[in-house]
């Protein structure tokens, strides 16, 4: 009896508002207090592969759909003194046939960055929270299909890439995807965790060992490092 659940578009700033306004119609005594950012959408392709629409689509959703809705409820948090969690990805640090995500994901990272520091001052808390490879939990990559890739190419792409390249790559994504945790409650643990400790941390990265260690390779080493270990797994 205490959980409304409403539909919401977070690409509509309609949408964004009524939920403002809902809330609103809601409030407990003791006022708002969580926002967890967690809309997210994936895809796999090559930089020239997707269109200007699919880069568009995925910056609104994954990037500005999560700042609209902060910036709606930014009034309320900061009078309540709460907490806002946004949903990244360790994908914010490398990419492996997915830069679509990966680029959005680093994005609202650093918005995340100027946002937590501004609300200090507030009591407002901001935490982010980076999972691994949860694919299998999630199901928000479904698997790729190398034909519905070719067939979506422009004729300048076909010139260049050729269908058992295409073959190849969506094979190794497909893998991927496959290895991905089915554990999706030690991501939601770090949720829960990011609203209700006293002393929340500002990013809980739920990941496993390699993953972190691809992590700590890509933010201490030069580039060419990373490029090189990513090159590899690539051309295995």
């Amino acid at each position: 009896g205490r959980l409304r659940v409403l539909r919401l578009d977070v690409t509509r700033a309609r949408d964004v508002r009524e939920a403002k306004e809902t809330v609103l119609s809601h409030l407990p005594e003791r006022g708002f207090w969580g926002l967890v950012n967690n809309a997210g959408i994936s895809t796999f392709g090559e930089t020239g592969w997707l269109s200007m629409e699919t880069y568009e689509k995925f910056a609104d959703v994954n990037l500005l759909g999560s700042i609209r809705t902060t910036l709606e409820f930014l009034p309320l948090l900061r009078k309540y003194k709460g907490r806002i969690v946004f949903m990244s990805s360790i994908i914010a640090y490398f990419t492996l046939g997915n830069g679509i995500y990966s680029m959005t994901k680093a994005a609202i990272e650093k918005f995340c960055d100027a946002l937590r520091l501004e609300m200090k001052k507030f009591g407002v808390q901001v935490c982010i929270i980076q999972p691994g490879n949860y694919a299998r939990s999630t199901r928000i990559q479904p698997p790729v299909s190398a034909e519905e890739i070719w067939s979506k190419l422009s004729e300048e792409e076909k010139a260049v890439y050729n269908k058992e390249y295409i073959q190849e790559r969506a094979n190794f994504f497909n893998r991927i995807l496959s290895e991905g945790s089915t554990n999706g409650h030690e991501v939601v643990d770090a949720m829960v965790d990011a609203l209700t400790s006293p002393a929340p941390k500002a990013r809980y990265m739920v990941a496993k060992l390699k993953e972190k260690a691809l992590v700590f390779v890509c933010a201490l080493f030069p580039t060419f490092v990373m490029d090189s270990v990513l090159s590899y797994a690539l051309s295995k």
